[in-house]
C-alpha cells in the first residue's frame, strides 16, 4: 500500500488491552477486522482494532466484551497490505467496494496481469466481463439507477436519474496506481491491425512507452505495441548503418524505423505507412526523440513509392509476409551498389522428432560433449519453451531463405536488365507466432554483377 492510498483516518473499535484478544477473535469470525492496517495504542491502557464500517451494523459481541467505536487518526498500513501484489490489491479493493454482493464468479474474473503504459492500466479483453461487471461497468456510461442490479453498492446519481462517475473503474484505477483504464478486445481484420479497445476511465488514449531508450507515444485505441519483437528491435539497434539511407516499408508507429535512427546511427530513413492513426503516432514519435529531420513519412500504401535508387537498407517488416512489398524494395535499393534486406516472413516448423535413446557415457565437464551436438548451445522460445531452437538453422528456415533469395534475385535482374547476386547474411528467429509457426528475418545482401 502506498502512503497516498491511506486515509487520513479509519473506523476501529476500542476496547482495554485485556479484552483485545477476545475482540480480534470476534472481529475475523465475522470478517469485520480490517486487515489493511495496524492496530492502535491509546490512552489508558486501550487498543482500537481497525474495522470495515460497511459490515459493522451486523456485529453481534457478547457481553463479555466491552467495546465503542473510534476513529484512527492517520493509520498505519499493516505488513500484509504492504506486501500485498497489485493483483490481491485490486481484488481486495473491489471486494471493499461491493461488500455483500460479492462473489466466487467476480473473483475469478478480476485479472491478475494487465499492461502498463504510463498511468494507462490496458486490461485484457476477458477481464471483467461476467454479467454484474457488465452492468456495473454500463453505469459509468449512463445507465439509468433503477436499472443496476439489486444489492449493488450504492453509485452517485445525476440529477437525470443516471448513475454518475465511473466508480468501479475508479477503484481499478486507484488500485494499480493508474489515472486511466482501457480494456482490449480483438485485432480487427481491416488490414491495418486496428486494435478494439475500449476507454473505460479517462479523456483519451495516448500513452508514452519506452523501450531500449526511445520513448514511443500512440494511442492505445487506435494503434498497437508489440513488445513480442523486441529482440529484433535490440538486433536492429545494433547493425551498422553509420551514414547509410534505409527505407522503412511497413513503419507502424517505428517499432523499426526509430532503432534505426536512434541507435544504428543511419543518416536518413524513408518511413512508410497507410494507417493514418499509425501514421500521427509516428511523427509525433520522431519529435520526441529529436530525430523528425533525418526521417521523412510516406503516407499510404508503400506498393505505391515512387521512390527509386536511393536506399542502402529495406526494412520489410510485415508478417505473416512481407511478400508484396518485394518489387518495391529491389526498386528503392541503390542500383549501382545495391544493399541489405531485412526480410520478415512466418515459416512453417514442424516439430522436431525426438531424438532415439541411445546409452552413452557422461561426457567430462568442459569436454565438447557437454555442451551439447558440436558444441552448441539450447535456447527455448518465447512460448515457454515448447519447441527448442539449436543454434543450428532448421532445414525449413533454409529453404525458406534460399527460395526468398532466388526470388529477389531475378526480380532485381529483371528490373535491371543484368545479372544480380544475393547473399545469405543471418537468419534471425523472432518469436514462434503460433503453433509450429515461426516469425523469421532473413538478412539478405544484393548486388549488381559488374562486367569484367
Amino acid at each position: 500500500m502506498e502512503a497516498t492510498d491511506v486515509p487520513r483516518a479509519v473506523p476501529a473499535l476500542a476496547t482495554e488491552r485485556r479484552f483485545a484478544q477476545r475482540l480480534r477473535e470476534c472481529l475475523e469470525e465475522e470478517q469485520l477486522l480490517d486487515g489493511r492496517y495496524q492496530l492502535q495504542q491509546g490512552p489508558g491502557r486501550r487498543v482500537a482494532l481497525p474495522v470495515l464500517e460497511e459490515k459493522l451494523s451486523r456485529l453481534r459481541l457478547p457481553p463479555e466484551v466491552p467495546c465503542e467505536r473510534v476513529w484512527i487518526q492517520d493509520p498505519v498500513p499493516s505488513r500484509a497490505a504492504r506486501r500485498r501484489t497489485p493483483a490481491q490489491k485490486l481484488r481486495d479493493e473491489l471486494r471493499r467496494l461491493l461488500g455483500g454482493t460479492w462473489s466466487e464468479e467476480l473473483e475469478r474474473d478480476v485479472p491478475h496481469a494487465w499492461q502498463r503504459h504510463g498511468d494507462l492500466v490496458l486490461l485484457s479483453e476477458d477481464s471483467f466481463k461476467a454479467a454484474p461487471w457488465e452492468r456495473l461497468g454500463e453505469g459509468e456510461q449512463g445507465l439509468p439507477a433503477p436499472l443496476l442490479p439489486a444489492g449493488c453498492p450504492h453509485f452517485p446519481v445525476c440529477r437525470d436519474g443516471c448513475v454518475a462517475g465511473s466508480a468501479l473503474w475508479e477503484t481499478v484505477a486507484s488500485a494499480l496506481g493508474a489515472r486511466r483504464v482501457a480494456r482490449r478486445g480483438r485485432v480487427m481484420p481491416d488490414g491495418l491491425r486496428t486494435p478494439s479497445v475500449t476507454l473505460l476511465l479517462g479523456q483519451d488514449g495516448w500513452v508514452e512507452h519506452v523501450d531500449n531508450g526511445i520513448r514511443y507515444t500512440f494511442d492505445v485505441t487506435k494503434c498497437m505495441f508489440s513488445p513480442g519483437n523486441i529482440t529484433e528491435k535490440l538486433r536492429v539497434a545494433s547493425l551498422p548503418c553509420s551514414g547509410e539511407v534505409l527505407v522503412d516499408l511497413y513503419a507502424g508507429i517505428g517499432y523499426f524505423t526509430l532503432p534505426f535512427l536512434v541507435h544504428a546511427g543511419a543518416a536518413f530513413v524513408h518511413a512508410c505507412e497507410w494507417n493514418s492513426h499509425a501514421v500521427e503516432a509516428l511523427h509525433r514519435t520522431l519529435v520526441l526523440n529529436g530525430v523528425q529531420d533525418r526521417c521523412h513519412i510516406h503516407a499510404g500504401d508503400s506498393r505505391q513509392l515512387e521512390l527509386r535508387d536511393v536506399a542502402d537498407r529495406v526494412n520489410l517488416g510485415l508478417i505473416p509476409s512481407s511478400e508484396g512489398g518485394w518489387p518495391v524494395a529491389c526498386r528503392v535499393l541503390k542500383k549501382d551498389t545495391g544493399g541489405v534486406l531485412h526480410i520478415h516472413h512466418n515459416v512453417e516448423t514442424p516439430p522436431t522428432p525426438a531424438p532415439p535413446q541411445t546409452p552413452a557415457l557422461p561426457a567430462e565437464r568442459g569436454s565438447p560433449e557437454a555442451t551439447g551436438s558440436g558444441g552448441e548451445a539450447q535456447h527455448p522460445t518465447e512460448d515457454g519453451g515448447k519447441e527448442m531452437l539449436g543454434a543450428r538453422l532448421r532445414p525449413e528456415w533454409r529453404r525458406w531463405a534460399e527460395a526468398t533469395a532466388t526470388r529477389i534475385q531475378g526480380l532485381l535482374a529483371e528490373l535491371h536488365g543484368q545479372p544480380w547476386r544475393t547473399s545469405i547474411l543471418h537468419i534471425e528467429a523472432v518469436k514462434s507466432y503460433a503453433p509450429h509457426v515461426q516469425h523469421l528475418v532473413l538478412d539478405l545482401e544484393c548486388r549488381p554483377v559488374l562486367p569484367v
